[in-house]
């Protein structure tokens, strides 16, 4: 029982800080450094077109899902949407870069879409959104949930990426 507890604890604690930090991420595309004009260009120039649409999705999702994933609302889902997150930005940005993040690696990616893929399948904990309106524990997890993160969230992301993903070639310099 003790044992049962404390993790339910360590799950809250992970998807709330894993939610808000991702939740802090879309709110900084927003309203901090070049805002969204400056994040719809940083897209532009990584390949991710139209920027101006980028921008808005990324932000706006992770801000949503943050939110709802630390809240326990729609936890699958919030965790499909957070992995799509980041396989996006590990794919894109990261992957040249090798694992390490201290080398712009994929390390914290991998990091973020691994908790989202825990409690995804592990589903909300008590104290949460999903399991006051449902009365149960249990709502969208195991096998549903593993199903919703591997679907939505990896799917997710390679349609995204087939859709949208137009990177500009690397022209050879001459000398």
């Amino acid at each position: 029982m003790v044992v049962r507890q404390l993790f339910a604890y360590f799950d809250g604690l992970l998807s709330g800080l894993g939610g808000l930090t991702i939740a802090a991420h879309g709110y900084s595309k927003i309203f901090l450094g070049g805002r969204l004009a400056g994040t719809a260009w940083w897209f532009e120039s990584i390949g991710m077109r139209p920027g101006w649409l980028q921008a808005r999705l990324a932000a706006f999702t992770e801000i949503g899902a943050g939110l709802f994933f630390a809240i326990g609302l729609l936890t699958s889902l919030a965790g499909a949407a957070i992995i799509a997150l980041m396989a996006v930005a590990a794919w894109t940005v990261h992957r040249r870069n090798g694992f390490f993040i201290t080398a712009a690696g994929w390390e914290y990616n991998l990091v973020l879409a691994a908790i989202a893929f825990s409690v995804a399948v592990a589903g909300a904990r008590d104290l949460t959104v999903d399991a006051v309106l449902t009365g149960a524990h249990g709502f969208l997890d195991g096998w549903v949930g593993l199903l919703i993160a591997l679907i939505v969230g990896v799917g997710g992301a390679a349609a995204h990426l087939a859709v949208f993903y137009r990177p500009v070639a690397e022209t050879a310099v001459s000398s």
